[in-house]
């Protein structure tokens, strides 16, 4: 491992450090700019390779075009980011294990404080299940604010009874929000990127005056137990190591098959400078290894259950009960592969004629040329369902 890699990385985060008196604009601009230097990293390794001037140094299983059977949801670095800038590392993932991938773009403080993120994570799952698809066949991801949230979302579909994934890999998680770890002072002045005065600049943002204490916000404080196998990675030049320390106790203690694995001298979420860093393609590597592995080994559930079970807990909370149904979505042909591994959006909407409130997850593609613009693909139904065409005019 190159100690000259990690110098380079650190030189290149100082410089895109969240100041902690700016807005969330700002950091915003500053989270693209670090995503745009990664993308370059990413273009020049592939350009290498391709010209045959240095060898390929992973050996990963070619991707099954037709119809992969395991499921990735994974979350977005910060809450300040977008499901786009996370694709790339989405994609590692998927590629370590031959799953086809979903990154959720979910609403963002502060303009959507908690428990919206909550909220369209766990619809994002329940879709996947009300089509078809077993838990047994998906896994959960997430780095940072994004790794807190899988989390969360696992405490989620637990308390509300739905039957939860093979397994979960969460990334640098940025699971306590009261900022009580002690990593945050000792290892301030090693991190490049984040300070507790960065964070504590958001963390009203997205608590909006709820308690910061509460597990679905802050999931080192929430009882895991029932959890699914976890891996956990970390960083040792990072101030929210222990809060990947602590969750993982948290597991451990709620007798939780958990894997703690930390990398010395790497910084937060290091594993999305694969191209440039070795450190972070093994790490990708020992996680693919264990998402496949328990992916594998899950024991199955019947669909039909899912849906019964998914359909009773409806039932209970009658929440969301002016959902189209299940039968009501598009049969898949072959024309949706063409689609696979782009990034779903969850569209707020409302029915043209019905005047119900919906919340449908759409595929999308953003504009290679404007981040800000993305492109939005209706499903096969909608010239029989209406309320299924995204028309902004009527989008809440």
């Amino acid at each position: 491992m190159s100690i000259e890699q990690r110098e380079t990385l650190d030189a290149i985060l100082r410089q895109s450090a969240f100041p902690a008196d700016s807005d969330v604009d700002e950091q915003r601009r500053l989270l693209r700019r670090v995503a745009v230097g990664a993308a370059a990293a990413r273009r020049r390794d592939r350009d290498r390779s391709r010209a045959g001037r240095r060898p390929n140094r992973r050996d990963h299983r070619r991707r099954n075009r037709t119809s992969p059977r395991r499921s990735l949801l994974p979350r977005r670095r910060v809450r300040d980011g977008d499901a786009f800038l996370a694709a790339d590392l989405a994609s590692q993932v998927g590629r370590r294990t031959d799953a086809k991938v979903i990154s959720v773009d979910y609403r963002l403080a502060p303009e959507h404080p908690y428990p919206a993120a909550v909220d369209d994570a766990l619809a994002a799952y329940e879709a996947l299940l009300h089509n078809g698809i077993a838990p047994s066949d998906i896994a959960f991801a997430g780095e940072s604010a994004g790794g807190g949230l899988a989390i969360a979302t696992l405490v989620n579909a637990r308390d509300h009874g739905l039957p939860l994934p093979a397994a979960a890999f969460v990334m640098s998680p940025y699971a306590d929000l009261t900022l009580a770890g002690t990593t945050m002072e000792t290892r301030r002045e090693v991190d490049p990127l984040l300070s507790r005065e960065a964070l504590q600049a958001r963390v009203t943002d997205y608590t909006a005056g709820q308690d910061a204490a509460l597990g679905l916000i802050s999931p080192v404080f929430a009882d895991l137990s029932g959890l699914p196998p976890l891996i956990i990675q970390a960083g040792t030049h990072e101030v929210l190591l222990d809060d990947a320390v602590r969750l993982a106790q948290q597991a451990a203690t709620a007798d939780v098959e958990v894997t703690l694995d930390i990398t010395p001298r790497v910084p937060h979420v290091f594993q999305a400078y694969h191209p440039i860093l070795d450190e972070a393609a093994a790490a990708l590597d020992r996680a693919g290894q264990f998402l496949s592995a328990h992916l594998a080994g899950a024991e199955r559930v019947a669909p039909a259950t899912i849906g019964q079970a998914t359909k009773e807990r409806d039932m209970a909370n009658n929440w969301n009960a002016t959902r189209p149904s299940p039968s009501s979505a598009p049969t898949r042909d072959a024309s949706a592969a063409t689609f696979e591994g782009a990034p779903v959006v969850l569209v707020h909407h409302r029915g043209r004629t019905s005047g119900r409130d919906y919340v449908t997850p759409t595929m999308y593609l953003p504009d290679d040329d404007d981040p800000d613009t993305i492109y939005v693909f209706a499903t096969r139904a909608a010239p029989n369902e209406p309320g299924l065409v995204l028309q902004p005019h009527r989008s809440q």
